[in-house]
């Protein structure tokens, strides 16, 4: 049996495929329905994706961001046309946390990567008290969330001087393009997130430690918070956690939180898995 394995964020997506030969892996952009056209999506599993797994895939395990309703449709039509006869389906990027990090065992699963999730895993069902809320009305801790908050800053002047030249002279952008971008562009959150590869290379200035310590404590106010840290393990997924992860660890020990696994990526837990091992 052969099977595909997919993590899909706003930015880039993982994927595996799992065979008697080993497994396979290839790395793409982002392909939800969300940000990109279906015949972009076609195009990048076709080109991309399908030399990689081959064509008698038997089973495609998708797990995304934002696919819910008809971009859970649209995505399964996609998948269908470029892997027909392949049984599929299409979860969440919450319920791939959830595997990834506890397995069959309960814990509060939490996703900190271009954007934000949490949820309660019971070792089979999820359990959301909080909504995420996008970019515009939640995903704090995230990559676009610290982008956000820098880019906000930027614009008003509040960065400090060296480190405002220093993001000038790399980006090289002017207000109008900023606005653009954020407003009347495709994906605007993915080009929030940009930015983090700035923020963490400065991490140990002053003002950056207090943008990410005040991002990541907005996160676990408002959604971890929700289900009991001292009593129940928390565990993180995403890039923005893998690299954050002294401060999550600073944080949750003077907070007397259960802290849990923190992974980069889900995609090695769900492999693990799903094939049971």
């Amino acid at each position: 049996m052969i099977q595909l394995i997919a993590d899909s964020g706003a930015t880039n997506t993982e994927w595996r495929v799992i065979g008697a030969g080993g497994v396979g892996e290839v790395k793409t952009v982002g392909v939800s329905p969300l940000y990109i056209k279906p015949a972009q999506i076609k195009k990048i599993l076709k080109k991309e994706v399908l030399p990689v797994a081959g064509a008698s895939v038997d089973k495609i395990w998708f797990y995304g961001a934002g696919v819910v309703g008809d971009l859970n449709d649209t995505l399964t039509e996609c998948l269908a046309e470029v892997f027909p006869g392949a049984e599929i389906a299409v979860e969440s990027d919450m319920l791939a946390a959830c595997r990834a990090l506890f397995g069959d065992n309960a814990g509060i699963a939490c996703i900190l990567g271009t954007g934000s999730n949490c949820c309660w895993w019971d070792g089979k069902n999820m359990t959301s008290a909080a909504k995420a809320g996008g970019f515009i009305l939640g995903d704090e801790g995230s990559g676009a969330y610290m982008g956000k908050m820098l880019i906000s800053d930027y614009i008003k002047g509040l960065v400090p001087i060296a480190l405002s030249k220093e993001f000038d002279k790399r980006y090289k952008l002017t207000y109008a393009d900023i606005v653009s971008k954020v407003y009347r562009e495709e994906a605007p959150s993915r080009f929030l997130a940009s930015f983090s590869p700035f923020i963490a290379e400065h991490q140990n200035h002053p003002y950056m430690k207090n943008l990410i310590v005040e991002s990541l404590q907005e996160f676990i106010t408002r959604n971890v918070m929700h289900y009991d840290p001292r009593r129940n393990p928390v565990g993180f997924v995403g890039s923005v956690a893998g690299v954050y992860q002294s401060f999550i660890q600073q944080i949750f020990r003077n907070a007397g939180f259960k802290l849990g696994p923190i992974y980069p990526s889900p995609i090695d837990g769900l492999v693990k898995y799903h094939s049971g091992k």
